[in-house]
């Protein structure tokens, strides 16, 4: 399997991330949901690795778990955090063994309270060199993430799109981008990449808003801007949680519906764990 592949035809493939309960009830949570996702067609579910490598193996068991229980295509993040080259071989090659082949490959984010990523003794510094090692491996298919309206420690857009390049450069099949809620950053976005070459699959990814607090908070961790108008309507709904939950969906399926008449491959849904919004979505749509 090759990240490629599911965006060869002109049909609009959809993918869904979770990430790794801590709690077995949790799990038991998730898989319900996941039973509900399972109606919608789903190209791949991805599993997230925690900060700091804090949940690599619930990643490992719930990516294996999911795959073989529910019979959905899994794919695994994986970070540069805290592995040597020789950890990172034997985790892979273990999920490989399962079956499971395609990789989000990502730098990690460094440690709260610092200013600088450090990297572990005998790992890696930056996201292309763990997609470069991964090949080298062999036998891995590799998406990796863009950032629309640029990463959060990068200078600027220009230099954090160049690190996007080399990451592509090294053997990545497709990027899967950061959140966003403006269509027009993706749009750009995606102008920009093919400009200087980037020329594999760029999904944008989507996050149906749950309730203000919770957007406030990611928006923040990775540089997001929340449009004014879209915020004020959240903030007018006081402490109704579902009808925030509504205004998420209404302002995902507006940009779906635009991002998919312009020609993305695909949509990638964080639905931290939630299918009821991504399943009015995709009705909607």
């Amino acid at each position: 399997m090759n990240f490629k592949d599911f965006y060869q035809d002109q049909k609009v493939k959809f993918s869904f991330e979770v990430f790794p309960p801590k709690t077995e009830e949790g799990v038991r949570s998730l898989f319900s949901e996941l039973n509900q996702i399972q109606n919608l067609n789903p190209a791949f579910i991805s599993v997230t690795y925690g900060a700091m490598g804090s949940t690599r193996d619930l990643t490992r068991d719930l990516a294996i778990k999911i795959k073989k229980e529910l019979g959905l295509t899994t794919a695994f993040h994986f970070t540069c955090v805290g592995s040597t080259r020789k950890s990172i071989k034997e985790y892979v090659e273990h999920l490989k063994k399962e079956g499971l082949n395609l990789v989000v490959a990502l730098r990690g984010d460094a440690p709260q309270k610092t200013n600088k990523f450090t990297p572990p003794l005998h790992g890696f510094s930056y996201a292309n060199e763990l997609v470069d090692y991964l090949k080298q491996i062999n036998g891995f298919s590799i998406a990796v993430a863009g950032y629309p309206e640029g990463h959060i420690e990068a200078p600027n857009k220009n230099v954090d799109l160049e690190n996007l390049k080399r990451k592509v450069d090294a053997g990545a099949d497709s990027v899967i981008t950061q959140l966003f809620f403006d269509n027009k950053d993706y749009f750009d976005f995606v102008n920009r990449a093919r400009k200087i070459g980037i020329s594999i699959p760029i999904i944008p990814g989507i996050l149906p808003i749950l309730n203000v607090k919770q957007v406030e908070r990611l928006a923040g961790l990775c540089g997001a801007k929340i449009q004014a108008n879209l915020h004020q309507k959240l903030l007018q709904c006081g402490e109704d949680i579902l009808a925030m939950r509504e205004i998420g969906i209404e302002h995902a399926t507006t940009q779906c519906q635009e991002l998919i008449k312009k020609g993305a491959p695909g949509i990638h849904f964080y639905m931290l764990n939630k299918a009821h919004s991504v399943e009015k979505i995709l009705a909607n749509l």
